[in-house]
């Protein structure tokens, strides 16, 4: 059976009461709704009517971002002078939108340019020499680096060499020096006064497009046919959603819910969602595990060219070969983390404070998949490795607060390289610096891990009375969306239950299938619990519990009806309130 780790729970800090009288004075609104609201920022009419109605009127000036002036310049140039360019991304879910994004806007405007993911297995992350060869094979003088390069000091210089230029748009930490690009572009540079230092690597490449269209003079909505594209990465990376993000999501999806382009209609009708609306979560957990889907198991190529959708009579078969791809990864990721379980369990101490683990058969494709489900099982810091050529490839996840790539720093000496952020990384090493990397990371964890950051957290928004789970309270919470970090889907706890029939479901009973009763009111409540299966010995000790869930709505054979989507249960006698 499945290692379930003990969750505490949190409630998040109460609300001034003088500020929630004030924000029900202005606003008619349940109490429990303005205390969301207000734990967001909120409080004002006027903020709560920014926030409930998103404007692209609220978007950051593009040429905000250091450098942009000189990108602008440069992109200029090269069209002017009929160069090539070559429009360069990582191979994910970001890079691969970024790519098709970037592409999509010049093709109205300019044609001599050309595309390039470089291939996970034989050239690895970021700028390649492979992608700057093929650039000066095809006689690119301007290479455009979408999602990457920010450390790619000595392939900008062997670029140079070759007399190609570089523009990088990335939104990685930069290390100590950048590269000597005609223009760099990442908020995230100490130098760069960009408001929106959250942005994903396909909305620093957006950026780069509206100020091109500011220059060029192209009406704005050439730029807001790209939002669909914009959604995907932004949900896929798990970035900030607030301020411009948050408006960019929702503007994405309403592109996607209303007006998909052909590619993604494509991927929609593969995966049986096209007669539905699609939320940030959908994007997530069902749109991004199949675009990614190309680039592990084969080449991401395959995901641009169904992204931009340039040939209308390939994209069936474009989106089928891709759903096939995605179905193998589910199968790889499941086989892998029972692999990475058992080794767990037979070579690392229980009280070990991270988890380094290495197989020299693994998909290199679905290890940074593994490394998270592993998390699920070991709250710590993980890393997966897997044998790449002579070299080892890994790929790094981290738990809630702790900086991973400020952990993974102080192990640079049993590492070739290392990129990423604080809770994602990819690394490479040689075969001989395995056991010394075990150690330094171990060590490296033990010494900037907090007591609070050991063992999984869930911070709820509310208590809530099953009395009021209606169609009216969903709707107004369903208006806080597009949810992600920094503006989650509210977490709710509701105490005081009685099962009602609740059972395992699933191949290996790992999920839960909910029902309880509020002996109160007499009023059901239904959900769904993944990964709960242990927890049904709770449920029917047939001792009143508590839940903390998501509230969701769930369609069935046509048919709509509330679900609590459950992230833990606990016997309402263990909480301390």
């Amino acid at each position: 059976m499945r290692n379930v780790p003990e969750i505490i729970w949190k409630a998040k800090a109460a609300v001034d009461p003088i500020k929630l009288e004030g924000l029900q004075a202005e606003l008619d609104l349940d109490p429990k709704i303005l205390t969301l609201l207000l734990q967001r920022g909120i409080e004002s009419l006027d903020q709560a009517i920014q926030f409930f109605k998103p404007s692209l009127d609220e978007l950051h000036d593009p040429f905000l971002m250091k450098d942009m002036d000189r990108a602008v310049e440069r992109v200029d140039q090269a069209v002017k002078a009929g160069e090539k360019i070559m429009i360069y991304g990582d191979y994910d879910v970001d890079g691969t939108t970024s790519v098709a994004m970037l592409a999509n806007f010049m093709h109205g405007h300019y044609s001599n340019f050309i595309t390039y993911i470089p291939d996970r297995y034989r050239e690895g992350y970021g700028v390649s020499t492979a992608g700057i060869d093929k650039a000066h094979a095809e006689n690119a003088s301007l290479i455009i680096a979408l999602d990457c390069g920010i450390k790619a000091l000595d392939k900008v210089e062997y670029a140079h060499s070759l007399g190609i230029d570089f523009i990088i748009c990335d939104h990685h930490t930069p290390g100590p020096k950048l590269p000597a690009a005609a223009a760099v572009l990442d908020p995230k540079r100490k130098d760069c006064n960009y408001p929106n230092k959250g942005l994903s690597g396909c909305g620093v490449g957006f950026k780069l497009a509206q100020a091109l269209s500011q220059k060029w003079q192209i009406d704005k909505s050439e730029c807001w046919k790209l939002l669909d594209l914009l959604a995907l990465s932004i949900g896929a990376d798990i970035v900030p959603m607030t301020g411009e993000n948050r408006v960019l999501a929702y503007y994405g999806l309403e592109k996607i819910n209303s007006d998909p382009s052909d590619g993604i209609q494509a991927l929609l009708r593969t995966a049986g969602q096209l007669d539905r609306r699609l939320s940030i979560g959908d994007v997530v957990f069902t749109l991004a595990p199949r675009i990614n889907a190309a680039g592990r198991l084969a080449h991401a190529q395959q995901a641009v060219d169904l992204l931009r959708g340039t040939d209308l009579s390939l994209l069936p078969e474009i989106a089928d070969e891709i759903e096939i791809r995605n179905q193998d990864r589910k199968n790889l990721d499941r086989q892998i983390t029972k692999e990475a379980l058992h080794q767990i369990e037979r070579e690392i101490a229980p009280e070990a404070l991270s988890t380094v683990v290495f197989q020299d058969d693994w998909h290199k494709g679905v290890i940074g998949i593994v490394a998270s489900r592993l998390i699920e099982n070991y709250y710590r810091p993980t890393v997966v490795l897997t044998q790449s050529g002579d070299k080892l490839a890994g790929s790094a996840r981290s738990v809630e607060g702790f900086d991973l790539y400020d952990a993974l720093e102080a192990c640079e000496d049993s590492l070739i390289q290392f990129g990423g952020h604080a809770a994602a990384a990819g690394m490479t090493l040689k075969p001989e610096q395995l056991n010394d990397f075990k150690i330094a990371f171990e060590e490296s964890v033990k010494a900037r891990i907090t007591d609070e950051q050991k063992q999984a957290r869930l911070i709820y928004d509310l208590d809530i009375e099953a009395s009021d789970i209606d169609a009216k309270f969903y709707r107004l919470i369903q208006r806080f969306a597009p949810f992600g970090p920094d503006n989650l889907a509210p977490l709710l706890r509701c105490r005081n239950l009685i099962d009602r029939g609740s059972r395992t479901v699933g191949d290996e009973g790992q999920h839960l299938k909910i029902s309880v009763v509020d002996p109160d009111s007499g009023l059901c409540l239904e959900g769904i619990g993944f990964n709960l299966g242990p927890k049904l010995k709770i449920l029917k000790s047939q001792q009143p519990v508590a839940l903390l869930f998501h509230l969701e709505l769930n369609v069935f054979r046509g048919q709509a009806s509330l679900q609590l989507r459950v992230l833990d249960i606990k016997a309402d006698s263990e909480l301390e309130d």
